[in-house]
């Protein structure tokens, strides 16, 4: 689809306005005021100035919106976004663009993320077509494109543009996101999406605020994601005295087997980054401890990340029903892959993903 682009030059953010184009996701109010609805903070954007994610901007009553480039384009194994129940064993090629609508002082990817926020990020861009992302997912031997390293829902209409050509080369597709989504944005993503990783970091008002969010739009994304068809795994990083209480893992854990119990869930290990280098990394007794509750709660599929081969079986997709070892790993590798097609081969059991055919 060719789009119309803006051209200027100079600072970071004027050339991030030369690589923008017309946006789709919003209404149009009195006053050349606007109303974004790619997130759910739901901006209402004046004329001359920009939402809160600081790449949608508001020029003479239209929005203008990231177009045509990337900060970051590589492949990752998919078990990196993570996604253990998609395509397991196979490569995604990733690409990411710069901001995000929140300011999490841990996040581990802020020199995209919080490029326009921070200085000392020093995040560059690099011009690219859509067609050249799949050609390169398809040179590569990847299986998925994925839209991440900053927040994807910010750059829906871009990622759109690049998962339509990826459908079109028969590649799947998929989202790495914190999940403040609307219902706008979801429907319009709904035809070119195929999997959905959720980053619930929390579960209180208190910590979402402090992340520069709220909790509600989140819990409502798993759970139209979930109506919509969509595959979902949600990944939580356990942040010492941020989220990891009992009360809160255990309303967190409930939550989600309320959704469905078959979604994976990912606890995940903290390691010092960003503006938050105290405490020290998550030890490995604490994520086993949330897999307990999350055990415990119903969750049939219960992860322990970024801590390779210091879980024990925690890495590991296992029947639910015969106990059956169908996926073994050690981080993002995958070591012995057991499925018939999706049913374990022992008991019959149906397996909940998106598996391959051979």
């Amino acid at each position: 689809m060719s789009r119309e682009t803006k051209h200027s030059g100079g600072t970071l953010e004027e050339h991030l306005c030369s690589l923008s184009t017309r946006g789709t996701l919003y209404e149009s109010l009195p006053e050349d005021r606007l109303r974004c609805h790619c997130c759910g903070h739901r901006c209402l954007i004046l004329p001359g100035q920009k939402g809160i994610c600081k790449v949608r901007y508001n020029e003479k009553g239209t929005l203008y919106v990231p177009w045509g480039y990337v900060t970051s384009l590589q492949c990752d194994p998919i078990e990196k976004k993570p996604f253990f129940h998609a395509l397991p064993g196979s490569l995604a090629l990733s690409f990411g663009m710069l901001g995000c609508d929140y300011h999490c002082p841990f996040c581990q990817n802020w020199i995209t993320s919080q490029a326009l926020r921070d200085d000392a990020a020093g995040a560059s861009v690099r011009v690219v077509s859509a067609e050249e992302i799949v050609r390169m997912a398809t040179e590569t031997g990847a299986r998925s494109v994925s839209s991440t390293y900053n927040e994807p829902l910010i750059t829906s209409e871009w990622a759109v543009e690049v998962f339509e050509k990826a459908h079109a080369a028969g590649l799947s597709t998929s989202y790495v996101s914190n999940g403040n989504a609307t219902s706008e944005v979801l429907e319009y993503l709904d035809p070119h999406i195929d999997f959905f990783n959720v980053d619930l970091k929390a579960f209180t008002k208190e910590a979402y605020r402090n992340f520069g969010g709220r909790l509600e739009p989140v819990l409502e994304t798993i759970e139209q994601l979930v109506g919509l068809g969509k595959w979902v795994e949600i990944i939580t990083l356990r942040l010492p005295g941020v989220n990891d209480s009992d009360g809160e893992l255990k309303d967190m854990a409930g939550f989600i087997a309320g959704v469905s119990p078959g979604i994976p869930w990912h606890v995940t290990a903290y390691h010092p980054q960003y503006k938050m280098t105290e405490p020290g990394p998550t030890p490995v007794s604490t994520l086993l401890r949330a897999r307990e509750i999350g055990n415990e709660a119903g969750l049939e599929f219960v992860y322990a990340g970024n801590l390779p081969g210091m879980v024990g079986d925690a890495e590991n997709t296992c029947c639910p029903d015969c106990s059956q070892l169908l996926v073994k790993r050690n981080g993002f590798r995958v070591l012995a892959y057991h499925l018939n097609g999706s049913l374990c081969p022992t008991c019959g059991r149906e397996i909940p993903g998106r598996w391959p055919e051979a």
